[in-house]
């Protein structure tokens, strides 16, 4: 749609558009031009957005080639990128827990330098200013540097004019998040890339991971609780390595159980036992106490989501801190749960998983 502007000039130079007609107001010319297309008026801007997720089963244990289910939760970080001439600029506008901002700064960079190095772009040559926002927190714990990774790759895409499959934003995410986690597993960036339930395998030799989508009756309610303890999941994935090797044998096994366990998880949710995901969650997570990546806020949090009636809880992501995650199907459940946390002082969100 066209409209027509009118330009009050003396003794100016026309501006580049077709002249349609002129006519003079007893002090003025006035020049009547036909205007630009609404669509040539706006600022070029390339918009990204990636979903926050939970991971249900297998934390740690995928990093290692065990099965793992996340779900991506109703709740994404969105990303605007347009070129400048400054430089790489990032203006993140996301609220977070005190500290996370400062503490992942550095990994912040180190991640976009990543990205910008994966999709063969260079830095030294390119001027982006980047803004973060969206609805998901960037709490420990629930994906937010995954969201942020797939939002700002498919931002950087669009405002360069590149078109990349789902496939290749989320290899240049998990390239990306080497950043935060080291060893990423690559569940974190699968989830924010796909959405939905899906189960992951890390393929060890270096192929293709597994990726399926999981399908369930219906969403199911969950809160998320967060301990406000900012968690370095770079040094969590690299401790949990390091006692492996220390102690083979106790690992071994609870690695074992962990992979039989998320194959009756993954059972349970396609039946949609929602108590027995419950009893697996719970069991879950007490495997995670045994490879030492809970802390007394985490247990804390867990134990009072139980006590109210939640189906299960444990927590969700690196561990040491960030977030815990209970079921607690129907909204009744789910606000009694998210109340008495809320009591207690702490931050929760309200979600869905399944969506």
């Amino acid at each position: 749609m066209s409209h027509l502007v009118a330009y009050k000039l003396e003794n100016c130079p026309s501006p580049s558009r077709e002249r349609i007609d002129e006519f003079d107001s007893g002090t003025h010319t006035i020049y009547l031009f036909k205007s630009l297309e609404i669509s040539d008026l706006m600022v070029s801007m390339g918009r990204g957005f990636g979903f926050g997720k939970v991971i249900l089963f297998g934390e740690h244990f995928v990093v290692h080639g065990v099965p793992g289910i996340a779900s991506a939760i109703d709740l994404t970080t969105e990303a605007e990128v347009q070129k400048t001439q400054d430089g790489i600029t990032i203006k993140d506008e996301r609220r977070s827990a005190k500290g996370y901002t400062e503490k992942k700064r550095t990994q912040q960079k180190e991640s976009i330098q990543r990205m910008l190095e994966t999709m063969g772009i260079d830095s030294e040559k390119t001027s982006l200013e980047i803004r973060l926002g969206g609805n998901l927190p960037s709490f420990s714990g629930i994906g937010a540097s995954a969201a942020s990774s797939v939002a700002i790759t498919k931002a950087i895409a669009e405002e360069l004019g590149m078109d990349l499959p789902d496939e290749r934003i989320n290899e240049i995410a998990y390239e990306a998040e080497k950043a935060y986690a080291g060893t990423p597993s690559g569940i974190d960036n699968s989830a924010a890339t796909y959405g939905g339930l899906i189960w992951f395998r890390r393929n060890l030799s270096g192929g293709s991971n597994t990726i399926e989508r999981l399908s369930i009756r219906q969403p199911v309610e969950v809160v998320i609780g967060n301990t406000r303890v900012v968690a370095n999941t770079k040094e969590m994935v690299a401790g949990v390595a390091e006692r492996k090797r220390e102690n083979p044998e106790k690992y071994d096994q609870l690695f074992s159980r962990a992979e039989t366990l998320a194959l009756e998880a993954r059972k349970a949710l396609e039946d949609y036992n929602l108590r027995e995901v419950g009893r697996l969650m719970n069991e879950n997570h007490g495997l995670l106490q045994e490879i030492e990546v809970s802390c007394e806020e985490l247990d804390y949090l867990i134990n009072l989501a139980r006590e109210q009636g939640a189906f299960g809880a444990k927590l969700t992501g690196g561990g040491g801190g960030g977030c815990m995650v209970s079921l607690t199907p129907g909204k009744e459940l789910q606000e009694s749960v998210a109340q008495a946390m809320e009591k207690k002082g702490f931050e929760v969100l309200r979600v869905e998983i399944g969506v």
